[in-house]
């Protein structure tokens, strides 16, 4: 998780709009359609690690994991088991 985004007690990280709450990471204002609001360094960097996750708003075309009106932190882990 990269310092800008980690929670206070390291343990997990903020989404990029949670963080900097700038329209072109929230997608809104401007950047409100799949036309303007594109990838950003950090959801690319969480879509390396979890190819098949939603990891910004427009995300649709390759994500099969999706929530609405849910409140819950994700953690990634340094390895996965198979």
């Amino acid at each position: 998780c990269p310092d800008k985004l980690r929670v206070q007690s390291g343990q997990a990280c903020k989404s990029a709009c949670e963080a900097f709450g700038k329209p072109e990471y929230c997608c809104s204002g401007a950047y409100a359609s799949p036309d303007t609001c594109k990838p950003s360094s950090y959801s690319e960097m969480f879509k390396a690690a979890c190819p098949k996750s939603y990891s910004y708003a427009y995300d649709d075309a390759t994500s099969t994991f999706t929530c609405t009106a849910a409140d819950y932190t994700i953690t990634f882990c340094p390895s996965s088991t198979r």
